[in-house]
C-alpha cells in the first residue's frame, strides 16, 4: 500500500458542473505502473486520464476499481459521501448497489442448492404457501422468465402502512391484489424485481435467519467484506454509507429514505469497491460454490433472440457479442452501480457512484473495449502476474 498521499483540489471554471464548490481532487504518489514494455498503454494511466477529467468536469463523483489477472492496477475515489458537510470519499465508502445486489441474491440461492435444501426447479410455493401464481420455480425467478407483476407501481398505489415495506407485506399485497401477470411462466423474458425479492424471501424461509443476516454469515464475512451489508430497517447497527445525491445543472438534492428500501433481494446491499474486488476473486476462484454451480449461474436462461442484444443468468446480465463476458448496472435513488467481468481475458471494471447522473454505461464499455487484447499481450500479463512481478497499484485516496 502507499504510505503517503498528496491532495490536490482542482477548481472547476466554465461550463456545467454539478457542485457549486470544488470538486476535490486526491492523488497518491503514482498512477503509472511500470510493467515493462508488454504492457501498452498504460492502463492505470488511462484509466486515471478518463475518471480525473469526468471528476472535474462534474461527471463523476464517486469510486473505481479496474483489474486484471486477479490484480487491481487501479483504484480510486473522486469527490464527496456528503457533499453538504464536505465529507469526502476514500475507496472503502459503501455505496446502495442497487440492481447489482442480485448477484448476491443468486448467490445465496446458489449456496442453499449445493447445500441440498432447496432446487432451482423447486415450485416456489413449497416455499411461500398460497402464492397466487401457479407454475413458477426458482429457477424462473433467478432468469426473470416468471412473467410476474412489479410490485413496485402496486405498492406505491395500494401500500397503506407506515415506515418501511416489507418483503413479507410485499407478498400480502400480491395476494391480496393478485395483478395479471406479463405471461405465464417461461414462456418470455422479463426484467421484474419482484422475482428476486421472492428469492430473498425463499432465503429466509430454508435458512430460518433474515436475509441481511444470512448474506453477512455465509457470504460477506467468509470474504472478508467488512465494508458490505443489506439495508435492514429493523437493524440499527448498520454502518453510515454514502449519501445519494439527485444532481440537476448546479442543483444536489439528497434522497432521503424510501419506504420501498425495506424490500430486500432486488436491491439493498450497500458495498465498496474493494469489497466488490473480492466478491470477484471468490468468482474467478470458487471459493463459495462449486465450478459446476458457477456454470449454471453464468449460462444464458433464455433462448437467444435477434431482437435481444444480451442474455441474463443466475443474476448477471449476459453480454452475447463479448466471449465470456457478465455484468450487472444498477439505478435507485441517488445511486448508480457497474459491475463488468470480462472473464476471457480475466479483467474486471467496478464503478460506483452516489449521484444519479454521470458516465453511462456506453463510455465503460469503450474504456473495455480500447485495449487491444492479443495473445501475446494475455501471455505477457499472465507471466508477470504468475512471476509476481507487477506490485498491487492504487491510486487517489488510498488509505496507509
Amino acid at each position: 500500500m502507499l504510505s503517503s498521499a498528496v491532495i490536490l483540489v482542482v477548481y472547476l471554471s466554465g461550463g456545467d458542473t454539478y457542485y457549486e464548490r470544488p470538486l476535490p481532487h486526491i492523488v497518491a504518489d503514482s498512477v503509472f505502473m511500470d510493467a515493462g514494455k508488454v504492457l501498452s498503454p498504460p492502463t492505470a494511466a488511462r484509466m486515471d486520464s478518463f475518471f480525473s477529467l469526468q471528476a472535474e468536469r462534474g461527471r463523476f463523483n464517486g469510486t473505481v476499481v479496474y483489474a486484471v489477472w486477479g490484480r487491481p492496477v487501479y483504484e480510486a475515489a473522486f469527490g464527496f459521501s456528503d457533499i453538504s458537510n464536505k465529507e469526502l470519499l476514500d475507496v472503502h465508502s459503501s455505496f446502495q448497489l442497487a440492481s447489482v445486489s442480485k448477484m448476491f441474491t443468486a448467490m445465496a440461492i446458489m449456496i442453499l442448492v449445493e447445500e441440498g435444501t432447496l432446487g432451482v426447479d423447486d415450485s416456489i410455493t413449497k416455499y411461500i404457501p398460497g402464492f397466487p401464481y401457479e407454475g413458477v420455480t426458482i429457477r424462473h425467478l433467478l432468469t426473470h422468465r416468471s412473467g410476474l407483476p412489479r410490485y413496485m407501481p402496486l405498492a406505491e398505489k395500494k401500500w397503506t402502512g407506515n415506515g418501511f415495506m416489507t418483503n413479507s407485506e410485499m407478498i400480502r399485497l400480491l395476494r391480496t391484489y393478485r395483478p395479471r401477470p406479463y405471461f405465464k411462466p417461461d414462456q418470455e423474458f422479463h426484467y421484474c424485481n419482484t422475482n428476486y425479492a421472492l428469492l430473498a424471501s425463499i432465503v429466509e424461509a430454508v435458512s430460518k435467519v433474515s436475509f441481511d443476516r444470512f448474506v453477512a454469515y455465509r457470504i460477506f464475512r467468509p470474504l472478508g467484506m467488512n465494508d458490505s451489508f443489506v439495508y435492514n430497517p429493523e437493524n440499527d447497527t448498520n454502518p453510515t454509507p454514502a449519501n445519494g445525491y439527485t444532481v440537476r445543472g448546479r442543483r444536489v438534492r439528497r434522497v432521503g429514505d424510501h419506504f420501498l428500501n425495506g424490500v430486500m433481494g432486488d436491491k439493498g446491499v450497500y458495498s465498496s469497491t474493494p469489497d466488490l474486488f473480492k466478491f470477484n476473486a471468490a468468482l474467478d476462484e470458487g471459493t463459495l460454490i462449486s465450478w459446476e454451480g458457477l456454470q449454471q449461474v453464468f449460462t444464458p436462461g433464455s433462448p437467444t433472440y435477434a431482437k435481444r442484444k444480451n442474455n441474463y443468468g443466475f443474476g448477471w446480465r449476459i453480454r452475447e457479442d463479448m466471449d465470456s463476458t457478465t455484468y450487472h448496472f444498477g439505478w435507485w435513488k441517488g445511486f448508480r452501480s457497474y459491475f463488468i467481468r470480462d472473464m476471457r481475458h480475466h479483467r474486471c471494471l467496478i464503478v460506483l457512484t452516489n449521484t444519479d447522473q454521470g458516465v453511462s454505461s456506453e463510455q465503460l464499455w469503450g474504456l473495455m473495449d480500447q485495449e487491444n487484447w492479443n495473445e501475446e499481450l494475455l501471455a505477457g500479463y499472465r507471466k508477470l502476474f504468475e512471476t509476481n512481478y507487477l506490485p498491487r497499484t492504487i491510486s487517489r485516496n488510498a488509505p496507509d
